[in-house]
């Protein structure tokens, strides 16, 4: 049975950083990724990691701000997230497989201005 557990959120004010880390068992996937949902709005990719391909995809919301990196070894996939804005204000969840297939229950990140 797969299973992610995201950790690592929290509030901070704009400028701020955090990173979230998510956990898998289970399954060993060569994508993953984090994705976040907006309070009332859909739920949007943020970045994907194709540990196959050694491939990595922001959205143009993360470029430059967030990096997404795969540790193997604990079987963990981490989301660094700098200089934070309120707009960054979501509940993120990560995801195994592309298209997604598992998700986790999520963190949630307020960022206030």
């Amino acid at each position: 049975q797969v299973q992610l557990a995201e950790s690592g959120g929290g509030s901070v004010q704009s400028g701020g950083s955090l990173n979230l880390s998510c956990t898998v068992s289970g399954y060993n996937s060569p994508c993953m990724g984090w994705f976040r949902q907006p309070e009332g709005q859909e739920r949007e990719v943020v970045a994907l990691d194709w540990t196959g391909g050694g491939s990595i995809y922001y959205a143009d919301s993360a470029k430059g701000r967030f990096t997404i990196s795969l540790d193997n070894a604990v079987a963990t996939l981490y989301l660094q997230m700098n200089n934070l804005k309120p707009e960054d204000t979501a509940m993120y969840h990560c995801a195994v497989d592309c298209p997604p297939r598992v998700w986790g229950q999520g963190t949630q990140v307020n960022v206030s201005s």
